[in-house]
């Protein structure tokens, strides 16, 4: 009888005792990681051959406590490492814990690697090898304080490698935790299995392996107690041979559902190789129209791992897919029980499920829970737009708006306007629509706020935005906004160059038009805000020549341009803006050289220009920190600065319209007299319906020089 450690995932340490005892173990003990064990020869090679969740099981060599690294050297010299392995056995060492002598396990390793070496080389006067890849001994040391505890790996290979898997799909389970959510949904073999979204097709691999009563072990080719003294290779045969014996022909229909051909590909190859491919059919099938194939079954199972990611631009298309997952399981499956695995428990809620029981089990790093549900032998299927369902307020609300906006949009001739701004303050979100795109923009919340509760938040606000507006995943594109500084607001998030036109108010008979791009920027090209002010701009432009002053995209432009200016000259730093503004001045047939393009730092051009102009646009950031420059601007402590720099360059009737987005500020009326100007705060004329309710927006100024 040996005492052995069979490692597994955390949170599943229960679930492989009782494993662990079906197959004949004794004295289980559960521990963190693990579960300790006794067994007899036979009894080991089974768990071996037999586990399903087990990562490793590993011989419990020696335990000692150490108080130097010499301490380390001297124990480990002193074990009989010739009745474990031969000379002739290649191994490596795996560590695992510091103390104030051992600093890290790379140190750690080596002084064990040092003192077995030197054993072999008192014992045999030959030196084993030491093999970073595929060694014959696998070795585990765990140092917790003082005390080392060495095993022998009797798996070799981790368990979860059952040898079927040559390729996998883009987030793979592991086998071992494959096999425990099996279990864990109370699936019975003689139960049909369909696996919705199935991947490479562990889940119906692990399946129909235990269906077909398949050891998890049968395909492995080494092992590391092949090399181990103690081996007993007629006894493992024998067990070999009764398991080879013992399998059966599963009759349970097993289907696996994929979006991808490639990918089911991978996934048949998988299961000849566990030699359960005619068991499994395999077909191409979206999620979203997902039907039973089984009219007259009134009991069956469905399992899956539904992907979950953790970047935003991911999240509407997850909960577009968890919802549909949701409708479409309610409608044809009443009567069937279903058990989902997710790394984010929030998408499970998309589902609009109660869950009879829910596990919690680690995946790697990454929390993660499995939920358990009996679908209702019902096929009625609740929208979000039920009152009983969260962000059931907020949903009303957005309806209310987009019935009050459309209506005002249409009527404006706009494509793109505000739909809502943080209007509940629980739901502190901006909602834009752009012509068929929505983008949803969340602020970012406090520190203090608990983040599982704000994500929650926002699952529910994806999921009332695409059931009230009637949305596809691909027309919602969410981004968070965190308080930025300088140019931060213009940064680039990705590179799909997904740019379509819209469509302002038209100018002199000519509807404005502009190029956007929802996804690749935090801003999308075209500050929605600024509209009124764009459209003052052009009736003031005629015969005029116009400056636009850190002019991002040139949209003030276009207005200028197509109300008739003598010349536009627009003026930014980023060469990236500038071409996208030369490109919405050519869609507005603006081209010449009266229509100037300048990229150079504002508040430098500003200083050394020797021009003047009649009409001069200003929308600077409210604060920047120039790398380039070797300065900071702050709009409220710059402003008369920046006013004395404009007035050089204004005509004696000219005008500046100046606009920026700080909250609060204030301009410095004493000041502005001393500069010989002065200012009108038109700000509520510049605020159209969709930001009435927002005042802080931005602020507007018509400044002029004094009489």
């Amino acid at each position: 009888m040996k005492t052995l450690f069979a490692s597994t995932s955390r949170g599943l340490e229960e679930l492989l005792k009782q494993e662990l005892e079906n197959i004949g173990a004794v004295n289980c003990k559960v521990t963190q990681g693990g579960v300790y064990y006794d067994a007899d020869p036979s009894t080991m090679y089974q768990s071996l051959l037999w586990s399903r969740l087990a990562s490793r099981i590993l011989l419990p060599i020696a335990e000692f406590d150490i108080y130097s690294d010499l301490d380390l050297y001297s124990c480990v010299m002193n074990i009989k490492w010739s009745d474990i392995f031969a000379v002739d056995n290649s191994f490596m060492i795996n560590f695992v814990g510091v103390n104030d002598f051992i600093r890290n396990s790379q140190y750690g390793a080596l002084k064990i690697k040092d003192a077995i070496v030197d054993h072999f080389m008192r014992q045999t006067n030959e030196r084993p090898n030491v093999a970073k890849q595929h060694p014959d001994v696998r070795l585990h040391a765990y140092l917790n304080k003082n005390r080392v505890s060495l095993s022998l790996d009797l798996s070799g290979e981790s368990l979860h490698q059952r040898g079927y898997r040559q390729q996998t799909g883009q987030a793979p389970l592991k086998e071992n935790l494959a096999a425990a959510i099996i279990r864990r949904s109370g699936w019975q073999t003689d139960e049909p299995l369909i696996d919705p979204m199935c991947g490479s097709g562990t889940l119906l691999i692990e399946a129909a392996m235990m269906a077909s009563n398949i050891p998890p072990g049968l395909l492995r080719k080494q092992w590391g107690f092949f090399a181990w003294q103690g081996f007993n290779p007629t006894l493992w045969n024998e067990l070999l041979f009764a398991a080879k014996h013992n399998v059966k022909k599963a009759t349970t229909p097993f289907i696996g559902y994929d979006n991808s051909p490639a990918v089911l590909e991978r996934a048949k190859q998988n299961a000849i190789q566990a030699g359960v491919g005619d068991l499994i059919t395999f077909a191409v099938q979206d999620v979203t129209q997902l039907t039973n194939p089984f009219e007259h079954q009134i009991h069956g199972m469905i399992i899956s791992n539904p992907p979950y990611g953790e970047r935003l631009e991911s999240e509407p298309a997850l909960v577009a897919l968890h919802s549909a997952l949701g409708h479409q399981i309610k409608q044809q499956f009443a009567g069937w029980r279903l058990s989902l695995f997710s790394g984010a428990p929030q998408l499970l809620d998309c589902l609009q499920m109660r869950a009879d029981k829910q596990f919690k089990a680690k995946n790697g790093p990454l929390d993660c829970v499995q939920k358990n549900y009996t679908i209702a032998d019902r096929q009625v299927d609740k929208s979000v737009t039920s009152p009983n369902l969260p962000a059931a307020d907020f949903a009303n609300r957005l309806r209310k708006n987009c019935q009050r906006f459309a209506k005002w949009a249409s009527q404006e001739q706009l494509e793109c306007y505000r739909l809502y701004d943080a209007d509940l303050p629980e739901y502190n979100v901006a909602i834009d629509r752009y012509k068929d795109k929505i983008v949803i923009q969340e602020y970012a919340a406090p520190k203090n706020i608990d983040p599982q509760k704000t994500r929650q938040r926002l699952f529910d606000i994806i999921n009332a935005t695409m059931s009230v507006l009637e949305l596809t995943a691909d027309q919602l594109v969410l981004k968070t906004r965190e308080k930025q500084k300088g140019k931060q607001q213009y940064q680039k998030l990705g590179q799909k160059q997904d740019y379509f036109l819209v469509h302002e108010y038209p100018i002199n008979q000519h509807k404005t038009q502009f190029w956007v791009n929802v996804v690749d920027y935090l801003d999308t090209g075209l500050f929605l805000d600024h509209r009124l002010a764009r459209k003052m701009i052009a009736q003031m432009s005629a015969g005029k020549d116009f400056l636009n002053l850190f002019a991002y995209t040139g949209s003030a432009t276009v207005y200028a341009g197509l109300g008739g200016a003598k010349s536009t000259t627009t003026v930014d730093m980023s060469r990236t803006y500038l071409e996208w503004a030369d490109r919405n001045l050519k869609q507005n047939g603006l081209t010449g050289k009266k229509h100037r393009l300048i990229q150079a730092d504002c508040l430098l051009y500003l200083s050394q220009a020797d021009e003047q102009f009649d009409l001069i646009f200003i929308d600077p950031p409210t604060f920047s920190n120039s790398k380039r420059m070797n300065y900071t601007f702050d709009v409220q402590r710059d402003h008369l600065k920046l006013m004395d720099d404009l007035k050089r360059l204004l005509r004696p009737n000219g005008v500046i319209v100046f606009s920026n987005n700080k909250r609060g500020f204030k301009m410095d009326s004493d000041g502005m007299q001393k500069l010989g100007l002065i200012f009108q705060d038109i700000t509520d004329k510049t605020l159209s319906l969709d930001f009435k309710r927002n005042k802080q927006i931005h602020c507007c100024f018509i400044v002029k020089h004094q009489a």
